[in-house]
């Protein structure tokens, strides 16, 4: 029996590749959405606990100068905390196009797998019909001698 040899198994193992590759940049993308997401849980406490403070220095003697450097603390918090909210979307936004990426990826690997999976099969019928063949051959050239 033949050997079967895939003509385009160079292209497959291409194609494996950037799957793999798209998988690990959607990966990627993930791990840094939720670094981001991360960032602005500890973002939004920080705002909270800045918050709290203030209400507590309001309850206690008035010290101007803690009270602005607070309010100072707050106002940039809350910069950080609209920052932060931008980059989460722009992190989700890659996740995304890495997704979409990857599942093309994915569907060109499938699409190669079944050429090989009908080369394959076309191959086992060749196969099977030179056996035939030979058999009928073998067949005769017995019964012709008789």
């Amino acid at each position: 029996m033949a050997r079967f040899r895939y003509r385009m198994q160079n292209i497959l193992d291409i194609k494996s590749k950037l799957e793999e590759q798209e998988k690990n940049n959607f990966a990627a993308a993930q791990r840094k959405l939720a670094e981001e997401e991360e960032l602005l849980r500890i973002a939004l406490e920080k705002r909270e606990r800045l918050a709290e403070e203030a209400r507590r220095m309001r309850g206690e003697a008035l010290n101007i100068l803690e009270l602005k450097e607070n309010e100072y603390a707050r106002k940039y918090a809350e910069e950080q905390v609209k920052k932060q909210h931008l980059n989460v979307v722009v992190a989700q936004k890659n996740v995304e196009v890495a997704r979409l990426k990857m599942q093309k990826a994915v569907q060109e690997r499938k699409v190669h797998d079944k050429l090989k999976e009908h080369a394959f099969e076309e191959f086992l019928q060749e196969e099977n019909a030179a056996e035939v063949k030979e058999i009928d051959q073998l067949t005769s050239y017995t019964h012709g001698k008789k």
